[in-house]
């Protein structure tokens, strides 16, 4: 059993294709060879390469744990005497996954986050923004813009079908470069492309 230190709240947040997943895997690795018992979580809406399995961009991948919400979440690790709890893709839990990893890090775990702070219309995608200011580590990620190669602090949807309301998550927005692109604010025009 380690001598846990005071539990920290971490957000790894950005638009699509900023490289979130990775870091988050990267940090999962360290706390893994640094001897620390490790969850790995994500939300059930994500099976684009397969449930149970947190992947990137990049095609680095880590088993995980895969829950429909964050009362699941908060049920499936309360109590296993974790050190870390790492989730991806937290803007699929809404808003309800504050209070969860509030308790997880007044229970002494520490919990790092990932995940989308703006919808793909420019809109701030809570849960992040919240976890952003409630976290005493928070790393902002920007992508490449796929117009001009500058920092892209945007992802813009390049489809018409399914998007709907942008800031509940639905199948139809989990996607990749096929229904996304990055985009720096110059090129950011909040809509949909085709």
């Amino acid at each position: 059993m380690h001598t846990r230190t005071q539990a920290r709240l971490q957000v790894v947040a950005g638009p699509m294709f900023a490289g979130k997943s990775e870091e988050l895997l990267r940090r999962v690795r360290r706390a893994r060879i640094a001897g620390l018992e490790v969850e790995v979580v994500s939300h059930a809406l994500d099976d684009r390469r397969g449930e149970g399995l947190v992947s990137s961009h990049s095609g680095l991948s880590i088993p995980s744990r895969s829950v429909p919400d964050a009362e699941a979440l908060g049920s499936s690790v309360r109590g296993r005497g974790l050190d870390l709890v790492a989730i991806d893709e937290a803007q699929f839990f809404g808003p309800e996954l504050v209070p969860a990893v509030d308790a997880l890090v007044a229970d002494g775990v520490a919990v790092v986050v990932s995940g989308l702070c703006i919808t793909f219309d420019g809109r701030p995608f809570e849960p992040l923004p919240a976890l952003m200011a409630m976290a005493e580590d928070v790393l902002k990620l920007t992508a490449v813009c796929a117009v001009c190669g500058e920092d892209a602090a945007f992802h813009q949807r390049i489809v018409d079908e399914g998007g709907g309301d942008p800031r509940i998550p639905t199948r139809a927005q989990v996607g990749g470069i096929e229904s996304y692109q990055a985009r720096c604010r110059r090129h950011f025009t909040g809509g949909a492309r085709t």
